[in-house]
């Protein structure tokens, strides 16, 4: 077998391919020339290597290793679409692919998440072109439409046109950052799942009327108004989960959470670091941000009806009625509305914190990162979702970052001046290729 890729050669190869990445700008719906641009620097690796699309401007990227043997397989998994980016807003332009003097590499994509695209790869490329084989199949699985998905073009769609690539593992965005807590302990975390999605529309009901005689009929926009003093910023109550008690408890210990019950306990665990004040609370129930508003379509016309979609996210198990139950708790009496489902839900879902992934993943955190590792449930959305409902794949998200603070990091997503220092995607390439050898053998 030829020897695999140098340390150093493997992080700077996946440096240079994430800045080759940040330059390509694939913005929701143009992902294609990113796929192009993996399936180039695989080219001869000795790997299977194939775009697969529904639509030829949104193609995704499916690579394979094969094993030799009847092992487990693990799949590389990430997204190569990115949310839009106003130039006007940034440092450095957004699809520049800048690195500065200190090191750290500038641009949408940055932190979401071109940075694991490139580590994957890189480290996927250096096995296969080594000769490396394990027992079971490593998987290269780079989607399209993640940030959306309502095309159905990516993961969502590709799970069912190509079941070959179920694997026994998965690797995917959602973790890995490190916290300094406030009784000394270093926590790093590893995202088990997902929480869902289930937009909601409450309507306000009235009676329509001329603008001219604001006396005249119900105008529902201020109905409306009052509807969104009671949903408020949307934050819900706790409630009593297996995912969000293992966490509490692996925070505060069990005889803690007992002693302080479910609220008394989120409050706790949110003292416990600055940054989580806001992320504790998200964790612990059904969320309902109101974010989308509509009214009258005229400006002369005081409307019978006015509306505020709500972003629900749920945890795993949530079923729709239940949602419904908590938007309706939280509105009370008093109040004319009707609720309906803004589209259809995405019920997220979560792999259990045990097995050999999970084993290699806290093993790497505590001899590399000198952390303990914390399983926790990713506020957001993650493809890791469609790999555990449609196969069973025991699906983690975790990546490294030691020399980008992790305010910087979690400030990057969505955000301007998205950035990542390279150090942290060299030290990703090398976790991932040693991930690969401690799984597949």
């Amino acid at each position: 077998m030829a020897p695999t890729t140098s340390p150093d050669a493997l992080g700077a190869d996946a440096v240079d391919l994430a800045v080759r990445l940040i330059r390509v700008d694939s913005t929701n719906g143009n992902e294609t020339a990113a796929a192009e641009l993996l399936a180039e620097h695989l080219e001869g690796c000795g790997a299977e290597v194939e775009l697969v699309a529904r639509d030829p401007r949104r193609a995704n990227l499916v690579a394979r290793l094969r094993g030799t043997g009847a092992g487990p397989s693990l799949a590389f998994v990430g997204h190569l679409d990115v949310v839009p980016a106003d130039a006007r807003d940034w440092t450095h332009p957004p699809f520049a692919g800048v690195v500065d003097d200190a090191g750290v590499l500038w641009g949408r994509g940055a932190v979401d998440m071109k940075n694991e695209v490139a580590s994957r790869t890189a480290a996927f490329a250096s096995l296969a072109r080594s000769g490396w084989h394990g027992t079971g199949d490593l998987l290269l699985v780079m989607v399209a439409d993640e940030e959306d998905g309502s095309a159905e073009v990516g993961m969502n769609w590709l799970v069912k046109e190509r079941p070959d690539i179920a694997t026994t593992y998965a690797l995917n965005e959602g973790g890995g950052l490190a916290f300094d807590l406030a009784d000394g302990r270093r926590i790093v975390e590893v995202a088990i799942g997902e929480k869902g999605t289930c937009p909601v529309l409450v309507e306000a009901v009235g009676e329509a009327g001329h603008a001219s005689m604001p006396g005249i009929g119900d105008n529902a926009v201020v109905i409306l108004g009052e509807i969104l003093r009671r949903v408020g910023s949307g934050v819900g109550e706790p409630v009593e989960h297996p995912a969000v008690r293992r966490m509490l408890e692996a925070l505060l210990g069990a005889d803690e959470v007992a002693r302080l019950g479910l609220v008394g306990s989120v409050e706790a665990a949110a003292a416990l670091h600055e940054t989580w004040e806001h992320a504790m609370p998200a964790l612990a129930g059904t969320t309902m941000a109101p974010t989308m508003l509509h009214g009258s379509a005229a400006r002369n016309v005081m409307p019978g009806r006015a509306g505020v979609e709500l972003d629900c996210r749920t945890l795993p198990g949530t079923t729709d009625e239940q949602v419904l139950a908590a938007v309706r708790a939280r509105l009370g009496d008093g109040v004319a509305y009707e609720l309906s489902f803004a589209e259809p839900a995405v019920h997220g879902n979560s792999s259990a914190a045990e097995g050999r992934l999970w084993d290699v993943v806290s093993a790497y955190v505590s001899e590399h990162l000198g952390g303990v590792p914390l399983p926790v449930l990713c506020t957001g959305f993650t493809d890791s979702v469609y790999l555990r409902r449609e196969f069973g794949t025991e699906a983690f998200g975790f990546n490294t970052y030691v020399s980008t603070p992790t305010v910087v990091v979690e400030e990057g997503f969505h955000n301007r001046d998205e950035r990542i220092h390279v150090d942290d995607i060299a030290l990703s390439a090398a976790f991932h290729l040693d991930a690969a050898r401690a799984l597949l053998g």
